[in-house]
């Protein structure tokens, strides 16, 4: 998304720290279609950040949102004491869950990365790894936890594992070869 010339933030009247006080209670919609009501937490000029909490009554998420993003601004009053500890709170278990959800992620991406691999061997391995169990070993696919098949990838090179396994794994990468020559990747 560009937030070029979407921000009204800079249409409203005072600075970017007066307009986002503490305390100011907005309604926002964003370029994205969103939203929502608001208290300003906190506001960063530097990347032009906007940090809020909802309004009392309303779910506790605390949003942090990108100023240049925001399409509609409506003032709604201020409250005197925005950061009163019982009413802010974030759910550190939560943020715990989320992080460790997305770490995990993050080293089954990098596991799926060949290291030192031509972009071809990526998109062999990328294809079977959606019929197959795979993973690499170092240059080498290893398919099913005993197939091989070694650079140049081609079914010439499938080594191990039972006849069975074999003629599979070089049936599934002979269709998978073909299939990435038709669409030219």
């Amino acid at each position: 998304m560009d937030p070029a010339g979407a921000s009204v933030a800079n249409a409203i009247g005072g600075s970017e720290g007066e307009k986002f006080a503490k305390g100011n209670i907005y309604s926002v919609k964003l370029i994205t279609g969103d939203e929502f009501r608001g208290i300003v937490m906190a506001y960063d000029p530097i990347p032009n950040f906007v940090g809020s909490k909802p309004r009392p009554g309303h779910s506790k998420n605390t949003r942090m949102v990108n100023a240049s993003f925001i399409t509609g601004l409506s003032y709604l009053g201020k409250t005197e004491e925005p950061l009163l500890t019982d009413s802010c709170w974030v759910n550190l278990d939560g943020l715990r869950a989320k992080e460790a959800l997305a770490v995990r992620q993050a080293e089954a991406d990098a596991e799926r990365m060949g290291v030192g691999v031509t972009a071809e061997a990526q998109s062999i391995f990328d294809a079977l790894s959606k019929t197959l169990p795979v993973q690499w070993e170092k240059s080498d696919i290893l398919v099913m936890k005993e197939v091989r098949v070694r650079s140049p990838y081609l079914s010439d090179c499938v080594f191990g594992g039972t006849d069975a396994a074999n003629n599979r794994v070089k049936k599934v990468l002979e269709l998978e070869r073909r299939r990435l020559q038709l669409f030219g990747t």
